[in-house]
């Protein structure tokens, strides 16, 4: 077996992790999700789409990232009437993402990117990272991979061709294209369909809209089978290994100038405005009551 790439977290050793954190390196932890993505793509594809990118991303920028295993499961309830799918409690979810940011600050590791790759996975995920923004003293970002597509605006209609909205939402033009190019082998290519959104096509609306990009204003997130008998959603025949190739690269392009300006950019000092000291623990809720004060770690 070939020697594991420098960014691989787990390959690393307990002396190399700490030069790891005098070198600054920000730390990407790919979390995704087991989930149906109908009959054409199997169980994994929200973990080994945020995986690929989040490797790619550190291909460009070796010296710089560190690259978790990724996180396998997430908050799926609303797909459990698709067999094979596997769902978190939101609450464990949540915890044991913050448990995994506030180790990685424990260690010295002061810069943290969460990678999403499963669309229900961004508020427990935002509630995630603004958990360890304010429990630790280390900063972190919860971001999708998808989203980097959409840094650059004139990359998304060069390659979609799919109707907004709901072209691209699940097991889709992009999902398909990108698991194509990332393990085509497990691409049951004669199975590969398009899905039609239950709702937009009997009642079509101005607030109840879903697209993978971006939602209606008034979109209600139910039971996915309630969309869709097949699980898809979207015009997945639309897909190409072309069009995967290059959104990997847009995605770990972005991704690497992201990682590159959080890396570099100085943490914002703390203030407290209270006229006098406030006289007891701050109302958190939670278990741990964060650093003090005057305990803020300045980058």
């Amino acid at each position: 077996m070939p020697k594991a790439e420098p960014w691989r977290y787990e390959k690393r050793t307990w002396p190399e992790i700490n030069q790891d954190i005098a070198d600054k390196k920000v730390v990407v932890v790919p979390i995704g999700s087991t989930e149906q993505h109908g009959a054409h793509l199997p169980l994994d594809v929200d973990v080994v789409c945020p995986t690929g990118v989040a490797h790619a991303a550190a291909r460009l920028i070796p010296d710089q990232v560190l690259v978790m295993p990724p996180i396998v499961h997430g908050y799926t309830a609303h797909v459990m009437d698709f067999p094979g799918t596997i769902n978190i409690h939101w609450e464990h979810f949540i915890k044991f993402v913050v448990d995994v940011g506030k180790s990685l600050a424990y260690h010295g590791f002061k810069k943290i990117v969460l990678l999403n790759g499963h669309g229900s996975n961004v508020p427990n995920l935002d509630l995630a990272a603004r958990r360890v923004n304010l429990e630790t003293d280390a900063e972190c970002i919860a971001s999708s991979w998808w989203m980097m597509l959409s840094v650059d605006k004139n990359f998304m209609p060069s390659w979609r061709e799919s109707k907004f909205p709901g072209g691209c939402a699940h097991a889709c033009e992009l999902e398909t294209s990108v698991y194509l190019y990332l393990d085509e082998d497990n691409v049951r290519k004669d199975r590969v369909e398009d899905g039609k959104i239950a709702f937009h096509a009997t009642h079509p609306s101005d607030f109840q809209w879903v697209d993978l990009f971006s939602a209606g204003p008034g979109a209600c997130v139910s039971w996915t089978a309630s969309y869709s008998d097949s699980g898809v959603l979207g015009e997945a025949t639309l897909a190409t290994k072309e069009k995967g190739e290059r959104a990997v690269k847009e995605a770990a392009g972005q991704l690497a100038r992201m990682i590159t300006e959080f890396r570099a950019r100085p943490k914002p000092p703390r203030g407290d405005h209270h006229g006098a000291k406030p006289t007891m623990p701050m109302p958190w809720g939670q278990e741990e009551q964060p650093q003090k004060l005057g305990n803020v770690h300045n980058s």
